[in-house]
């Protein structure tokens, strides 16, 4: 009897030692995808849409709610590719109940040799679906200090959009001060149906400056500042080793995914496009008929890719009925006097630019999508093409070899007067001058 006790009391003893092991080994081996942290954990917001990771060469951008990925969190990112290493989520609900997760870092695959490139940052954490927003670190807890941290966007599915088309205009840097095409091709887009252009401005000349403020009191623009330029050596060029810099052609790439994610929910679709171009349909009047036979033909696409054509700047139309004295002093191109068309060449690759429904693109590039989760539809030239007005690319043509493409042209009544408006809106063309 009294050796069965002792066995009975030997048994309990190596539990209780087990558990105390386990217990300890738990501590020091906690469970990061959903560790609480302090519930008082001292948060500010970040201030600037540019946002360093502490410790790190890496950089915050924005944060979203992925609803097709089980409602994760994705935050946008630049990621220095040749210093790696493990980094934690802290995302916290608005009663600031915080907690830790690890995550998987995402680099987009077309980073063109550049060092630093746009990156998803995916929280791996549970309930995440009740944060109201986030912050990246290298640690796997956080200090009592003050963090800033993201907004979390897209927290809730739409189904009802506030803009039909939205046009996410990637990085203006340097002196750009070409107006009157700024002006021009703003006034096309409202004419063809879009509601809301987005720029990232890095910096732009001052008579541009009027004007992007003149449309953004007017509502049609949106400015995000992007002062990439303060934090890295952004490049001017796509090409690495021709170009160098830190990240591509001033993280065009990290501007034109994160305007996806920005407006999945409050714009239907999307258009992705240099500043100088215009998306415009040739077979139909306005974006909504072409958009509406185009999806009504192929339902099952998401990304629409447009031809990009070339217009030389360096070719006038003849007559010169465009060459208003009104516009004499105004800065820039006048897309009116460009109707001369460069001719497509067989085995040279035409690069595209894209009309996309955002809650179908997971990654994209500058002339595809990288990861969407539809189809992808090339619209025919005689359907919609771009018109791009800018330096020639075939140089040795004559006018006599390049096409007439009088397309803007069928614009003009209304156009001109509203091109006019604008300028004088904004202090650069004085009334009935």
């Amino acid at each position: 009897e009294h050796n069965k006790w002792k066995s009975f009391l030997g048994i309990c003893i190596i539990n209780i030692l087990f558990f105390v092991l386990m217990l300890a080994y738990r501590n020091w081996h906690p469970d990061y995808t959903s560790m609480p942290i302090y519930n008082k954990l001292k948060i500010s917001k970040a201030s600037h849409s540019i946002t360093p990771i502490k410790d790190s060469q890496h950089f915050m951008v924005s944060a979203f709610i992925d609803h097709r990925l089980d409602g994760t969190i994705r935050v946008i990112s630049i990621i220095d590719r040749h210093n790696l290493q493990p980094l934690y989520c802290a995302y916290c609900t608005i009663e600031h109940d915080c907690k830790e997760a690890e995550t998987d870092v995402w680099i987009h695959s077309d980073h063109f040799g550049f060092p630093f490139h746009v990156s998803d940052v995916i929280c791996k954490g549970k309930h995440v679906q009740d944060a109201t927003r986030v912050l990246i670190s290298t640690k796997p807890s956080l200090d009592n200090e003050t963090h800033q941290y993201l907004p979390i966007q897209n927290r809730v599915i739409s189904e009802t959009f506030k803009f039909n088309f939205t046009v996410c205009i990637s990085n203006l840097f340097g002196d750009y001060n070409n107006v009157l095409q700024y002006a021009q091709t703003i006034e096309m887009y409202k004419l063809l149906g879009v509601q809301r252009v987005v720029i990232y401005n890095t910096s732009c000349g001052p008579d541009l400056e009027k004007l992007l403020k003149h449309y953004e009191r007017e509502g049609i623009v949106e400015i995000v500042p992007w002062p990439i330029d303060t934090f890295l050596n952004p490049s001017p060029g796509w090409n690495f080793k021709e170009h160098k810099g830190d990240i591509h052609y001033y993280g065009q790439l990290t501007t034109l995914n994160e305007c996806i994610y920005r407006h999945m929910y409050q714009s239907k679709y999307v258009l992705l496009n240099d500043i100088d171009e215009i998306i415009v349909p040739y077979k139909y009047a306005n974006l909504p008929s072409l958009m509406k036979n185009l999806q009504d033909e192929h339902p099952n696409v998401g990304v629409f890719l447009i031809e990009n054509h070339i217009f030389p700047k360096t070719q006038f139309e003849d007559s010169g009925r465009f060459k208003r004295p009104e516009w004499r002093n105004i800065s820039g191109i006048n897309i009116m006097e460009h109707i001369y068309r460069e001719p497509a060449r067989k085995n040279v690759f035409n690069p595209k630019k894209m009309i996309v429904n955002p809650r179908m693109v997971e990654q994209t590039s500058v002339h595809s999508s990288l990861k969407n989760f539809g189809e992808t539809y090339h619209v025919p030239f005689d359907v919609c093409r771009i018109v791009h007005v800018r330096v020639p690319l075939q140089g040795h043509l004559t006018k006599e070899q390049l096409a007439v493409d009088k397309k803007v042209w069928d614009f003009e009544q209304e156009l001109v007067p509203n091109v006019d408006k604008a300028l004088e809106s904004s202090g650069l063309l004085r009334p009935n001058s």
